[in-house]
């Protein structure tokens, strides 16, 4: 299994950036999906998830600025950033997950900064 994100770069603050993550060696369409970020000198934290059904959930430092969404055809789950911030600023992280089985991508950087 493996999933690679993409979209990541450096962003204005109040600017937008769209992150992709793309599924494949696993059934997507059954999986959890999320979005994790991870600034530095922090801990790994949760952006946003979407269910199988399409149910979302979002940190509250996100909530009305990012959305998250899911394309089972084309096996990718998004994130749309909007109205960025410096505090936004990390690593993220796409994470697959199952019952007990969870799988993770190798992250890509956003940086927001002027």
């Amino acid at each position: 299994a493996q999933l690679v994100e993409s979209g990541g770069g450096l962003v204005q603050p109040g600017g937008s950036r769209r992150l992709s993550c793309a599924g494949s060696g696993f059934t997507f369409s059954n999986h959890v999906m999320s979005w994790y970020r991870q600034a530095p000198g922090k801990e790994r934290e949760l952006v946003a998830y979407i269910s199988v059904g399409s149910s979302t959930h979002y940190a509250d430092s996100v909530k009305g600025r990012f959305t998250i969404s899911r394309d089972n055809g084309k096996s990718t789950v998004y994130l749309q950033m909007n109205s960025v911030k410096s505090e936004d600023t990390a690593v993220y992280f796409c994470n697959a997950r199952r019952l007990s089985t969870t799988y993770w991508g190798q992250g890509t950087q956003v940086t927001v900064s002027s």
